[in-house]
């Protein structure tokens, strides 16, 4: 038999599994491999389509009974920071950021042990072991990011006592029209920072810097606390059953 290659991505549909964000909730995914010379582009084609990416797989939900997830992504050439949004600013004017290739360290998995202890130490990640967190960084076909941030640094070099305390990281994927925020984390011990938020009014200015109109935030889903705070960042689009729909709260 000859093996011919596969011009299309093939799609596979997950079984039902208790849904993390509403409860009584049943959900399902759609998911396909990111690999090859065209992952980039594919990568691009799917988030566009409310696709997310978790290592070498781009998924969306396909929930028989439910369509409370929604995909988000702000409009970084229009968004100006409000008050609040400029006090958290302020408050971490000492944070020097830095991107790296998507290349895991110990230093990361250990502020990523603290925050999973801290925050979601009963969720789906809580075991997640340092070969899962390599796994997680370094398993990936398109162009991806570490993004570390770090405090009490006088320069980022070789010398971590002068690069500074290691406080929040953000992996994240370089599009076509945008930048995706994958999965970012942060030292909970500097929870009064609003690291969480200063990271995406971060990744604003870098998309703003590239020229690029989109940041991707992922789902937001309607009814959950821990999703509120993706519309705080407006104008920003939701994707409909018609399209990308402008958000203005």
């Amino acid at each position: 038999m000859t093996n011919q290659p596969v011009q299309s991505p093939q799609f596979f549909l997950t079984a039902p599994s208790p849904c993390p964000y509403l409860e009584g909730q049943f959900e399902r995914k759609v998911f396909t491999h990111l690999v090859g010379e065209k992952a980039a582009d594919l990568n691009d084609l799917l988030t566009q389509g409310g696709f997310r990416r978790s290592q070498n797989i781009a998924y969306r939900p396909a929930c028989e009974t439910c369509r409370a997830c929604v995909s988000v992504r702000i409009l970084a050439g229009e968004y100006s920071p409000n008050r609040s949004m400029k006090r958290i600013l302020a408050r971490n004017r000492d944070i020097v950021s830095q991107e790296f290739p998507a290349e895991p360290s110990s230093e990361q998995y250990s502020l990523f042990r603290a925050y999973l202890d801290a925050r979601h130490n009963e969720g789906g990640m809580s075991d997640m072991t340092v070969l899962d967190y390599a796994m997680m960084v370094e398993d990936t076909h398109v162009p991806t990011k570490i993004i570390e941030y770090r405090i009490g640094g006088s320069s980022i070099d070789s010398d971590d006592k002068q690069k500074g305390q290691l406080i929040a990281v953000a992996l994240s994927d370089l599009m076509g029209d945008g930048i995706s925020m994958v999965y970012s984390y942060f030292d909970p011990d500097f929870s009064d920072r609003s690291l969480g938020t200063y990271m995406i009014l971060d990744h604003i200015r870098r998309a703003q810097d590239r020229g690029l109109p989109h940041v991707y935030l992922g789902y937001w889903v309607a009814g959950s606390r821990k999703m509120d705070y993706k519309t705080r960042f407006l104008p920003q689009d939701h994707l409909m059953a018609s399209g990308w729909e402008r958000f203005e709260g």
